[in-house]
Formats: C-alpha cells, sequence, structure tokens
C-alpha cells in the first residue's frame, strides 16, 4: 500500500491529500531516508514522522484493506515514540493560552451579548412607530392649499 493511502487509513491525517503533501514536504520518513507519496510500505517497516513539532515513530504491524475504525488502529500499528516527545506535547499545551485576558482585545460575540444585556436598548422601545419618531410632516403640507 502506498505511504499516504496508509498514513490516511490508520487515521494519522485526516485526508489523503494532507498526508501526501505532509509527505511531500519531507515531514515522513521510512528509515533514515525521506520517501515520496507512491513509496510502498510494508510490514515490520518503522515509519517516522513529523506533525505538530513532535517525532512520532509507529512500527507497521498489518496493512490494512482500507481506511479502518478508530479502534481498530492499534491492531495494524504499534506506537513507539519516544516518552520524551509526549511530555514535550503536554508542556506546549498546558502553556497555552487557550482564553485572552479580560478587556483585550475585540470583543467576542459572547461579550457583546452580555454588553447588549447590561446597556440594554431604550431606543428600540421608546421608539416603535416611525411616524412618531419623524414626526407627521406629510398631513401639514396637504392642508395648506
Amino acid at each position: 500500500m502506498r505511504i499516504d493511502k496508509f498514513l490516511w487509513s490508520i487515521r494519522f491525517y485526516k485526508t489523503r491529500s494532507i498526508a501526501a503533501e505532509e509527505i511531500k514536504k519531507n515531514r515522513v520518513s521510512i528509515g533514515a531516508s525521506a520517501v515520496k507519496s507512491s513509496k510502498e510500505v510494508k510490514e515490520g517497516d518503522t515509519i517516522k514522522i513529523r506533525k505538530n513539532q513532535i517525532d512520532y515513530k509507529i512500527k507497521v504491524i498489518q496493512i490494512p484493506k482500507s481506511r479502518i475504525g478508530a479502534k481498530l488502529v492499534s491492531l495494524h500499528i504499534k506506537d513507539v515514540t519516544d516518552k520524551e516527545q509526549y511530555e514535550i506535547l503536554k508542556l506546549r499545551k498546558m502553556s497555552q493560552d487557550y482564553y485572552r485576558n479580560k478587556g483585550e482585545g475585540r470583543p467576542t460575540k459572547k461579550d457583546r451579548r452580555e454588553m447588549d444585556d447590561y446597556v440594554g436598548n431604550d431606543i428600540d422601545s421608546d421608539f416603535t412607530d416611525w411616524d412618531d419618531f419623524f414626526g407627521e410632516t406629510g398631513g401639514e403640507e396637504e392642508n395648506e392649499d
């Protein structure tokens, strides 16, 4: 099976085209050499993949016939990634600020709703009829004849 199709079928990449693009960028290698998308994967191969600044290593146990479910992935590959790589990933996730500080930047949709609720829409409640808002000028012009 081609390596791009294999990486897609074991759900390492969401689409086959993304897998092919990553291979083209030399982020995937078998052994010590970078590969092309057409490279055939065999049982027993060790594939090194650089994804999200982490170096993953997987060993091919079995070649799937087509894309498989997430629960069946462990039957086809064995993860031999170093523990340090997963620790680096965990530290990166913990260090990221997922939420901006209060008052920084543009208001979000939720912030906008809260501001609208706080301020209220007094204009809408006071002026429900446009004729009342602009005054009745049309009736006065007709009486001048």
